[in-house]
C-alpha cells in the first residue's frame, strides 16, 4: 500500500534528524498524529502553519498572539563571564558554586554549563540582581507562557529551580521572584534574565539522574517519578 502524505513527512523529517515538531495536524497530515517522530507538541491554529524548532527553522508561529512564548530551549547569548567553583562531592552528588557576572543570561548560560559539565539531574538556589527579566505565566489554553516582562534594575530575592534530563540533555526549570524599587515584587516562571551586577547560585547534584518526559496534555516536559 502505497504511504500517505503524512508517512512520507515524517520519514524525511525523521531522516533529517527531526525529534519534534511544533505545528498543526489537519486534512492529509491527521496521521502525524499516529505514531512517527518521538517528540511532538501541537498548538492550535491553521495546519498551513508548521515550524519545525529541532532545525533551528522556528518559524514565528501564528497560533499564538504578541506577548506569548511557547515553551521550547532557552534563547540567548549566554554566560561568557560565568565562573564556577565544585564545593563539595560524594555519594549524595557534586555541590557547585556558580557565580553569573554582569551581562550574563541566566537560562542560557546555567544550562550550557550544566551541559559543559554534565549535570543531568540537581536543584538549584539563587540571589543576586538583573537589569532586566522576562517571567511567564502558564496559559493552560495556549499551552505557552504569557509574557511578564519586568524592564528595570531589580533584586532577585529568591530563584529556586531544577535540571533534569530531556532526550538526554540537561533542562533547566526556574521560578523566581524579584523585587523593585518601590518595594512591590514580580515573578513567576523564568524565561530569561539579564544579571547585573551578580548571581550567586548554589547547584547541588543528585545522585541519580532522572529524566523528564513529554506531557501530551500541556506540551511540558515534566518528570514522571518511578515508584
Amino acid at each position: 500500500m502505497a504511504n500517505t502524505a503524512a508517512d512520507q513527512f515524517v520519514a524525511t523529517l525523521a531522516a533529517a534528524g527531526v525529534k519534534r515538531i511544533y505545528g498543526v495536524a489537519g486534512d492529509s497530515l491527521n496521521g502525524l498524529t499516529d505514531p512517527g517522530l518521538s517528540r511532538r507538541v501541537w498548538l492550535a491554529g491553521s495546519a498551513a502553519y508548521c515550524c519545525l524548532a529541532s532545525t533551528g527553522a522556528l518559524a514565528a508561529d501564528a497560533a499564538l498572539p504578541a506577548g506569548y512564548t511557547p515553551p521550547g530551549p532557552p534563547q540567548g547569548n549566554g554566560a561568557p563571564g560565568l565562573r564556577a567553583q565544585l564545593v563539595g562531592s560524594g555519594g549524595q552528588g557534586r555541590t557547585w558554586l556558580v557565580i553569573l557576572a554582569k551581562g550574563d543570561e541566566v537560562m542560557s548560560g546555567l544550562t550550557r554549563w550544566a551541559e559543559t559539565n554534565n549535570v543531568r539531574t540537581a536543584h538549584l538556589t539563587a540571589i543576586g540582581a538583573a537589569q532586566h527579566a522576562l517571567f511567564g505565566w502558564f496559559d493552560r489554553d495556549r499551552r505557552a507562557y504569557r509574557d511578564l516582562p519586568v524592564n528595570q534594575q531589580c533584586e532577585i530575592a529568591s530563584l529556586v529551580g531544577d535540571i533534569g534530563l530531556v532526550e538526554n540533555k540537561p533542562q533547566l526549570h526556574i521560578h523566581a521572584v524579584v523585587g523593585l524599587r518601590d518595594g512591590t515584587m514580580r515573578g513567576g516562571h523564568l524565561v530569561n534574565a539579564t544579571v547585573w551586577p551578580t548571581l550567586e547560585v548554589f547547584v547541588q547534584e543528585t545522585a541519580q539522574s532522572v529524566d523528564k518526559h513529554l506531557d501530551s496534555e500541556t506540551g511540558l516536559d515534566l518528570f514522571h517519578p518511578q515508584a
